[in-house]
């Protein structure tokens, strides 16, 4: 190897370290802080494609080392998994070229090519996207959009598989004595879990403030989650704990009567999974078409009491009250739900309905028959509440 590129290399660190920001302007120092991050990432950038090449000569077993990510980790003062990730991306990056040249000019961080590689290889043709995005937001911002676009291209089943097997809980001790923990938990389970979570701690924050012993958000949402686990918290007062998206559009296209739904804030779930969550009543419901919202409703038994008044109104123009949409009759009418609940009927004013007690309950065993009500739901005991 030739001597001037080690040559450049050391000068460059020797001028680095003689570096002196105090004696530059503010503007000046923010010019170099610019170009100092560019200069880093093509070097990162440069160090890792050397280690490939090396890699493949088998370099890294003369210096004592089996495996290339342990000599790359100790050489650059990282984990044996963050060095293989590196190696790995710089592998992939001979797929996306472009992404590749914006790495070499110190353009993106190789954390920015993992993530437009490895969607690229899941969800051909958004490279391009991906690294538009890159160039003017933060890592933090491409990789919600990167994952979202991976998460679409599977299938929701075989996403949700994978979650389910992936779902652990891990706790230990720190120098501290601290019991320290960290948990993977599926969206339908882990979104609602932390958005139950956020409320506490926002009621613990806020009276916090009156009191004026306010700490750290960290530390009230640790008296938060001990509060709930001991039974004491009080939940979400004024909002859903989870949203679910139910998208028509690909339903009305292919007929197939299902479409797909998604999580607001975990991703996308199968279409089963969110019907199971209509039992539960802190659950919203948005369902649209692709060009427009249709129906945003609870999903469950629970009437909302802005629902309960509008059916009380009767139908419009004339709101005579409610009446039996069957017989007609305005005494003993109880709110029925068209589309049942076990069916995944939405509690929503386009499939709710007034019904007597004789007429709900011959929609009852009508609905039974149909195969409606799960296996023998909706018996008398089981029927929507008035």
């Amino acid at each position: 190897m030739p001597d001037s590129p080690l040559e450049a290399l050391r000068a460059l660190r020797q001028a680095l370290g003689l570096f002196a920001p105090e004696v530059f302007s503010g503007e000046d120092c923010a010019t170099l802080a610019e170009e100092l991050a560019c200069t880093a990432k093509a070097c990162t950038a440069a160090s890792v494609r050397a280690a490939a090449r090396a890699e493949g000569c088998g370099a890294h077993r003369r210096r004592g080392f089996s495996r290339a990510n342990e000599w790359l980790a100790k050489m650059s003062g990282t984990t044996g998994g963050q060095a293989r990730a590196v190696l790995g991306t710089a592998a992939a990056l001979g797929d996306c070229p472009a992404t590749r040249d914006a790495v070499d000019a110190g353009e993106l961080s190789l954390g920015q090519a993992e993530e437009i590689v490895k969607t690229e290889a899941a969800c051909p043709g958004t490279e391009a996207e991906l690294l538009a995005l890159a160039r003017g937001s933060s890592l933090g911002v491409l990789r919600e959009r990167a994952r979202s676009r991976r998460h679409r291209a599977m299938d929701p089943a075989e996403l949700h598989a994978r979650q389910q097997a992936a779902r652990e809980l891990r706790h230990w001790t720190d120098d501290l004595g601290m019991v320290r923990g960290a948990f993977a938990l599926p969206p339908e389970v882990g979104v609602p879990m932390l958005n139950r979570l956020e409320a506490e701690t926002d009621r613990i924050r806020k009276r916090a403030r009156r009191e004026r012993t306010d700490e750290p958000r960290p530390a009230q949402a640790a008296d938060a989650l001990v509060k709930m686990l001991d039974g004491k918290g009080r939940g979400k007062s004024n909002r859903a704990d989870m949203v679910v998206v139910w998208d028509r559009s690909a339903a009305l296209a292919e007929d197939d009567h299902e479409g797909s739904a998604h999580i607001v804030g975990g991703g996308p779930v199968p279409v089963s999974v969110a019907r199971r969550l209509a039992e539960r009543a802190f659950v919203k419901a948005v369902v649209h078409d692709g060009v427009r919202i249709e129906t945003v409703a609870h999903l469950g038994r629970t009437i909302p009491a802005e629902l309960r008044t509008a059916l009380e109104l009767g139908d419009p123009p004339a709101f005579e009250g409610l009446r039996c949409i069957d017989c007609g009759t305005s005494h003993g009418v109880e709110r029925d739900h068209v589309n049942p609940v076990a069916n995944g009927g939405l509690t929503a004013y386009v499939n709710m309905a007034g019904r007597c007690w004789e007429c709900h309950e011959k929609k009852t065993e009508a609905d039974r028959q149909a195969g409606l009500l799960g296996g023998g739901k909706g018996s008398r005991n089981g029927r929507e509440p008035p």
